[in-house]
């Protein structure tokens, strides 16, 4: 069976308005936890380089989970971004915005979420291309106020705020025109992980999906 296409970035967003920001310590917890979000309506994960095994969770998932649409988050290296495309990732996503990243992860043809924070760095972005950006740390960074103030120089320009979002504030962030979903990690809490609790997370998982955006 030949591989999926690449997808555009914008895709995601057609699949809920929340993507879950996961952190996994063991690759025993990887298929169970993607299983548990997919039974929530929950299907666009992003399982970051932050770990020595994240990798092989990727890899877990993506063999296991089909139905899943795995992402590497992190990536911080051209060299993240050919581990993430090897290990059957969908797509990729950058804490920050850096060139080079940006230019392999076209020639991988790994769809690439980048992070920006200011200005300039959504004009670099949107330079190369980009007009779909994760916008990181979106709380720390300005939040909803900050969001409004980039809508007026780039209109044409869509965001997936990222960072201190919860399930409480993420309604106010998707009411924004120019966001189209929203990244979270109180999806999977460390505590449910450990404790194997993954009826808990579905429920997280089926209220995410339920927000409007």
């Amino acid at each position: 069976m030949s591989p999926e296409p690449p997808m555009n970035p914008l895709e995601l967003a057609r699949h809920g308005p929340v993507i879950p920001v996961i952190v996994l310590h063991r690759v025993a917890d990887a298929v169970p936890l993607a299983r548990a979000l997919v039974a929530g309506g929950v299907r666009v994960l992003e399982v970051t380089l932050r770990t020595p095994v994240a990798l092989a969770c990727m890899a877990a998932i993506v063999r296991e989970v089909p139905e899943a649409i795995v992402g590497a988050g992190t990536l911080r290296s051209v060299a993240d971004a050919e581990a993430a495309k090897d290990a059957g990732c969908r797509f990729g996503v950058s804490p920050g915005w850096v060139g080079d990243i940006g230019h392999a992860c076209r020639n991988l043809g790994l769809p690439l979420l980048p992070g920006v924070a200011t200005a300039s760095e959504v004009m670099a972005a949107n330079a190369a291309g980009y007009d779909f950006l994760k916008f990181f740390p979106a709380t720390a960074a300005g939040g909803i106020p900050m969001l409004k103030a980039l809508a007026g120089p780039f209109p044409d320009v869509a965001f997936c705020p990222t960072g201190g979002i919860t399930v409480d504030t993420a309604p106010q962030f998707l009411a924004l025109p120019n966001v189209k979903v929203c990244g979270g990690s109180w999806l999977t809490p460390q505590d449910a992980v450990d404790a194997g609790d993954w009826g808990r997370i579905t429920a997280l998982a089926q209220a995410a999906s339920a927000l409007r955006r």
